[in-house]
């Protein structure tokens, strides 16, 4: 894409975004609006059980709609491998991955049953809807309540998870103390609903080749699944995801629409298009139910002495997806003595997954609740309880951080929000009939760097081209990508091409966790200096092209140290007395996340993270009838999500967080820090208002009336 701005550009400088203008215009293609010639469209057929087999699939009245080319089931479906490794994807949770139409089961509600594929849209639709399904039900549980009793710690776990480490003794330090608080929390299912649906067309190349254009977090992860799925070699699927329309952790795996429309492509050697519903969008990947035992005990000066903390999450039957959950109040406070544990409950849906700061938008926003209760157990200012149990380092692993510059988020935030005018007592301030809460937390999140390739060509007219697999789900990958190349090389933006979102550039993972700034401009910068070097040895002549891809080399300066980012978030809320009808009428999130690349880009995806925490404060819920083991509010209907009349005064600031040992740019990605701890506020400021703990999100109005 051609690059428009303006010179001098810096890292540092707040730069619009460059592929701004192509979203604006439509000239950004996303997964479903690539053309290919003889087009097919697929539209899938769910299931109606959340828990059985497929008796009979009747389909005569779907093939005999004029245009209906096929119906594609079980029955049916072109031979594929029969075992698991070949459907795991690199980001896959132990156990069994789903397998779209392999055979009679069915494991959840809504689960792919059939594709109809059409040469219209409308032929596939109209014809999905004569598909009539016999299933033999069977007794499914789908309450996460009832799944509580068979909670577990799975032998295998996720990659990268481990269970915290206990100090101390908790138990007999919370049982001798004097002030002590002990609660449960509850925090529900969400789905991710990004503006664009996931859709797939797979472009049939001929020769068993193909080109997937696909809504993904990571072109190379989907590009392998493929190839492993249909026995295809990796040199024969081509994967594009050069623009996505939001994914939240939604597209980290490849999705079934993905699996579909290659299945059918290679069945009938044709292309094919598969765009799920928004109501499908409910029947995959979701952020995983909750429920979060908190026991904290203080001295009489309101030092924590005890921690306990255990949490369970929700998993489907087939695979164990576990996350960190219980980890952070550990790492965060000062406390001598601390345990948890993290256990998992399997339930009859699909199965669980990352959603935007997954583990910590759960553990950290619940534990912040508990910490605010015991602040006020103990009869201390919420601000100041987190400033005297304040740890300078991480006090789970005993390590110190590459920096940590909480405190000064909590100081700077406090006077921005004006904290100091604040009145102790719940229920003590309000204006007309609205009662008046001021509420804070603390956010956390891993400050992740992986080494990852670049590669970028000087071209002898000057322009530079930068390039990787990597992706932008809208986090502004691009942006970052241009500023680091023209602060390294001294060059204006329009001289800059990026490219990305395609499986044949140099290798990178999905993207996710907040890492992507850092290291793929740790890699872009390594190269741009490589390629100023050869410039320099030619004494800045050239006739052909140079190009270089480059890994950056060498271990981290704080490799032994933990990294992170942190937050301090202040929320005002005013509660109609009568009604029970919350506004939140002032958030201030102040957040230590390192060198900051682009504070534009930088301050929309922390203003994304705390409107996506106002959904958890008050609106979000998926809601199952336990009958039908189904979602039943699987639309934006009555999937509540906040609106532009939800979202009033919001003000960030990025605290000054010099750090030289995190990142070898020295940044910590802020995608997901703003989500962190943003409901917590906005509950605890709810408290101070009326005077009424809700420990189950969200804090509807039949908990406030």
């Amino acid at each position: 894409m051609a690059i428009s701005s303006g010179t001098g550009v810096r890292i540092g400088d707040p730069v619009n975004r460059v592929d701004g203008v192509a979203k604006v215009t439509g000239r950004a293609r996303y997964a479903a609006e690539h053309p290919a010639p003889d087009l097919l469209y697929g539209w899938v057929v769910s299931s109606a059980i959340a828990k059985g087999r497929i008796v009979a699939i009747h389909d005569h009245a779907a093939r005999e709609v004029p245009r209906v080319v096929e119906v594609i089931t079980h029955l049916n479906r072109p031979d594929t491998p029969q075992s698991d490794s070949c459907y795991k994807d690199d980001v896959a949770p132990p156990g069994r991955p789903f397998r779209p139409l392999y055979d009679e089961r069915i494991l959840f509600n809504m689960q792919p049953v059939a594709l109809v594929v059409g040469e219209t849209l409308e032929a596939a639709r109209y014809g999905a809807s004569l598909v009539e399904v016999e299933y033999a039900a069977e007794a499914h549980n789908t309450d996460f309540r009832t799944a509580l009793d068979e909670r577990f710690v799975p032998r295998e776990k996720r990659p990268m998870f481990e269970q915290p480490q206990n100090r101390g003794d908790a138990r007999s330090a919370y049982a001798r103390a004097s002030r002590k608080l002990s609660a449960e929390y509850h925090l529900p299912i969400h789905f991710h609903n990004p503006m664009e649906m996931h859709a797939s067309t797979v472009v049939w190349e001929g020769g068993g080749k193909i080109t997937v254009y696909d809504k993904s977090q990571g072109s190379q992860n989907v590009q392998r699944y493929l190839a492993h799925a249909f026995g295809l070699a990796l040199e024969d699927v081509r994967v594009m995801n050069q623009y996505v329309g939001g994914a939240f952790g939604s597209g980290l795996r490849p999705q079934y629409q993905t699996y579909l429309a290659t299945l059918a492509a290679k069945k009938l050697a044709r292309s094919v298009r598969v765009v799920l519903t928004r109501q499908q969008m409910f029947s995959h990947v979701h952020r995983p139910e909750a429920v979060q035992s908190v026991a904290l005990a203080t001295d009489e000066t309101g030092r924590l002495q005890a921690i306990v903390n255990d949490a369970t999450t929700s998993t489907s039957r087939f695979e164990d997806n576990m996350e960190t959950v219980c980890d952070w109040g550990l790492m965060n406070y000062a406390c001598p003595n601390a345990a948890a544990e993290s256990t998992i409950a399997r339930i009859d849906t699909y199965t669980s997954g990352d959603m935007r700061a997954p583990g910590a938008a759960t553990g950290m926003t619940l534990f912040e609740m508990a910490i605010d209760e015991m602040a006020y157990e103990a009869g201390i200012d919420p601000l100041q309880f987190r400033l005297t149990n304040y740890s300078d380092k991480n006090a789970m692993e005993d390590s110190p951080f590459t920096s940590k510059a909480l405190r000064a988020a909590y100081l700077q935030g406090a006077a921005a929000f004006g904290w100091r005018k604040r009145t102790a007592e719940p229920r003590s301030m309000r204006e007309g009939r609205e009662l008046v809460g001021w509420g804070v937390a603390t956010g956390m999140w891993e400050a992740l760097y992986q080494k990852m390739p670049a590669r970028v060509k000087l071209l002898p007219g000057g322009e530079i081209e930068v390039s990787a697999a990597t992706s932008d789900i809208g986090t502004g990958t691009y942006t970052v990508m241009a500023q680091v190349a023209a602060d390294t090389l001294g060059l204006p933006l329009e001289k800059i091409t990026v490219r990305l979102g395609d499986s044949d550039l140099p290798k990178s993972p999905v993207e996710g966790g907040s890492r992507t700034a850092a290291s793929i401009g740790a890699a872009v910068q390594a190269a741009c200096q490589q390629v100023a070097e050869k410039l320099r040895a030619a004494k800045g002549r050239i006739e052909k092209p140079i190009e270089v891809e480059v890994t950056p080399s060498g271990d981290l300066a704080g490799k032994d140290k933990s990294r992170a980012t942190h937050s301090a978030v202040f929320a005002e809320v005013r509660v109609d007395e009568e009604l029970g009808v919350v506004r939140i009428t002032r958030i201030v999130s102040a957040v230590a996340a390192g060198r900051i690349i682009n504070p534009k880009t930088a301050r929309s995806q922390i203003l994304g993270g705390i409107v996506m925490g106002v959904g958890m404060a008050l609106h979000e819920e998926g809601l199952i009838d336990h009958g039908l083991g189904r979602f039943m509010n699987h639309n934006f209907a009555e999937y509540h999500v906040p609106v532009n009349a939800d979202i009033y005064d919001i003000d960030v600031i990025f605290v000054d967080e010099p750090d030289s040992e995190v990142t070898p740019l020295g940044v910590k990605g802020v995608g997901e820090i703003g989500i962190v701890g943003t409901a917590a506020a906005i509950l605890n400021a709810i408290y101070h208002a009326t005077g009424k703990r809700v420990r189950s999100l969200p804090a509807t109005l039949d908990k406030l009336l």
